[in-house]
């Protein structure tokens, strides 16, 4: 599966343990950045990563700041994205089978490299449910593309 990952600088150190795992398990992973612990803005990598899967040019996205909200908040403002905020597996499962999540984000202050990866596989391998959801998400879809 091709995975579109980005963070800035408070979760740089995730991302870069994420982005090793996601290789090794054979995914093929476009880095957003940000590339080292120097200060950055979290929108332009949220953003970024948003933007890449919104154009299909890749399939999920994952992204992390130091709480992951301000990160997902970012990615949310691009039509066709919709970013959870992980907090256990059960929700990050949840945000597949019922709002066909296409991006992930995580806080680095809380999440711990096990956590993240196994939240990350869970995100990839869980299908989205369709029937009733399908519906809800169609409604989600309809508001981030109005005009006016």
């Amino acid at each position: 599966m091709k995975i579109a990952i980005g963070a800035d600088h408070a979760g740089y150190q995730l991302k870069e343990e994420l982005r090793a795992a996601l290789e090794a398990k054979g995914h093929e992973v476009a880095d957003f950045g940000t590339h080292s612990s120097a200060s950055t803005d979290y929108p332009d990598y949220g953003r970024a990563v948003a933007e890449a899967v919104s154009r299909g040019q890749a399939e999920r996205g994952v992204v992390v700041c130091s709480t992951g909200v301000g990160i997902s908040i970012a990615a949310n403002k691009v039509p066709g994205v919709r970013a959870a905020l992980a907090y256990n597996t059960d929700e990050v499962a949840l945000t597949r089978q019922h709002n066909d999540a296409n991006v992930l984000a995580m806080g680095a202050r809380y999440t711990s490299a096990k956590q993240a990866e196994e939240w990350v596989d869970i995100f990839l391998m869980t299908e989205f449910e369709g029937g009733r959801h399908k519906r809800r998400v169609d409604k989600l879809e309809q508001g981030s593309t109005k005009e006016g």
